[in-house]
């Protein structure tokens, strides 16, 4: 890889999350800073619960993971209470002196310069890890990027909680040494009201300077695989199965489709995740009472190619998207989209619902889309339908996609927007 000369005296950059592996949006985007910042001539450093980063550069602190069971355990208490006995306590203090000095060891194990904290510092997954990141970075005065993906306040479970101390406390910390970074403006008004710190906006981005590489032999037979039949178009829901992202509307468009002599099948790439699998059942329910062929594919998508126990393929989603015919994004709530961004790469046309982001910071730059507000009308049915019958207007719309997305969402604005930073910490050679 071509590495650009440094701007800055530094080397060494360490990224720091509860998870880092795998296709969550913060692992992807982080792996997004990652390779930027290697092509400015910077050397990239990991530590997590799970990583499945270049072992010679990384770190695991078990304890880091959101998934650990001490620190899984806090976290059922502290978001169901309204007080918080004493042993909760200790038991946040001492994880939290542990990870402190396992973040020094990643420190001088690696001769950190600089740490690049990924969602650590908003959303409370792990909140010993919050807690001693803040306490390290005021200790030290280590340069410290907060890359804040989704805030505590943004989700209803954390609402109630006998935690208010620590939260307001490190997620995020208001320190001269920490650069708030966000991924859209509504949560830059917030920090701003909440913290009365000022953040920059970095929104999510994708190689567009690089267009994807036409399917290879691997993925020839992806319908096949996935049960498509030469006659049907499938729709492809390329999100976990959580509450938010709305499921049910694609479910329901399927079937309106199928009334109306279309023929498709919902194709869903992942599974519930972090979040509990009530949801999930609730949506397999569902579509079952609507007679919707709808596929969960999550043991058959994965973030590597492989072999399932029983000698089935398995995908990666990059794999699945050229396949695809159309890309539902239902959600009601998205910190950014990068669902959306990977339809406008692969040049797909996308069904999206107008949550407030995409009202906000996407919409106005002018995407071709079809648009739903919170349900589905009859001339959005229509629109789908006009859109998958004709492929020359298909054409026309994402290729015009691509080209704004590229403008906007490109390496190329991340690149400029980290020189900034960068400048902005340890000025300008």
């Amino acid at each position: 890889m071509h590495r650009r000369k440094r701007i800055t005296e530094i080397e060494n950059i360490g990224f720091i999350s509860t998870r880092i592996a795998g296709t969550d949006g913060v692992s992807l985007e982080t792996s997004k800073w990652a390779e930027v910042l290697e092509e400015m001539g910077y050397t990239c450093f990991y530590f997590a619960g799970e990583l499945d980063t270049p072992e010679e550069r990384s770190m695991l602190s078990p304890k880091a993971h959101f998934a650990h069971p001490e620190v899984s355990s806090i976290n059922e208490f502290v978001f169901r209470n309204i007080t918080r006995p004493e042993e909760i306590s200790d038991k946040i203090e001492r994880i939290k002196r542990e990870l402190i000095y396992d973040i020094q060891r990643f420190i001088r194990t690696f001769e950190i310069h600089l740490l690049v904290v990924e969602n650590a510092f908003a959303i409370p997954l792990n909140i010993p890890l919050g807690v001693a990141l803040t306490e390290f970075v005021a200790q030290t005065g280590m340069p410290t990027v907060a890359h804040n993906h989704d805030f505590f306040w943004e989700r209803k479970r954390f609402s109630v909680n006998c935690v208010w101390d620590y939260l307001n406390k490190a997620f995020p910390p208001r320190h001269p040494f920490v650069r708030q970074v966000v991924i859209n403006s509504e949560a830059r008004n917030q920090v701003a009201f909440r913290r009365g710190a000022a953040a920059i906006i970095i929104p999510n981005v994708m190689d567009f300077g690089k267009p994807p590489s036409p399917p290879g032999d691997y993925a020839s037979d992806v319908r096949e695989s996935l049960g498509i039949f030469e006659n049907e178009y499938l729709i492809l829901q390329p999100t976990r199965v959580v509450q938010r992202k709305g499921i049910e509307h694609a479910i329901e468009l399927v079937r309106r489709l199928g009334r109306k002599g279309v023929k498709a099948r919902l194709v869903i790439s992942h599974a519930s995740g972090d979040e509990g699998d009530d949801y999930e059942r609730r949506v397999r329910e569902y579509s079952k009472l609507m007679r919707v062929n709808t596929f969960f594919v999550s043991d058959l998508i994965k973030d590597e190619r492989g072999r399932t126990k029983d000698g089935r393929k398995i995908y990666t989603l990059f794999d699945v998207y050229p396949h695809a015919d159309l890309i539902t994004y239902p959600s009601a709530y998205e910190g950014f989209g990068n669902a959306f961004l990977e339809a406008m790469y692969f040049r797909k046309p996308i069904l999206v619902n107008n949550y407030s982001i995409y009202l906000h910071d996407i919409k106005p730059k002018g995407f071709k889309v079809v648009e739903m507000d919170d349900y589905l009308k009859e001339d959005t049915v229509s629109h789908v339908i006009e859109i998958l019958h004709n492929q020359s207007k298909v054409k026309e719309m994402v290729d015009y996609n691509y080209n704004l997305a590229k403008r906007f969402y490109s390496f190329a604005n991340l690149r400029r927007k980290l020189r900034f930073i960068l400048t902005d910490f340890f000025g300008e050679e």
